[in-house]
């Protein structure tokens, strides 16, 4: 009987230190997972700071970009005036001549 005894208290024994054990892990786990999440915050974190510089770089570069076309614009804007005007006299010309040709037949 006292065989069963000893035999029972060192079972006891072993599921106590395996609860133990487990209670240990779990506690790791935990401490494991707050890691993992301030991890996992400190990156998203970094990537809203990128992003946001990403932002910053494409407005500088796009309102840049809309600067060059403007001024472009501006430069060439008289020019296609006169182009557009001597179109239009040519064509005139142009009308001009067919209704010659054609009045003279």
């Amino acid at each position: 009987m006292e065989e069963n005894k000893s035999t029972a208290q060192e079972i006891e024994a072993v599921l106590k230190e395996i609860g133990e054990k487990i209670e240990h892990l779990i506690k790791k786990g935990a401490d494991a997972g707050a890691e993992a999440k301030e991890e996992i915050e400190k990156k998203i974190e970094e990537l809203k700071e990128n992003r946001t510089s990403i932002e910053q770089e494409f407005r500088k570069a796009k309102d840049l970009i809309e600067r060059e076309i403007q001024e472009k614009r501006e430069e060439y804007e008289p020019k296609l005036q006169e182009s557009k005007s001597f179109l239009k006299e040519g064509i005139r010309q142009f009308g001009l001549a067919i209704k010659a040709l054609m009045g003279s037949k």
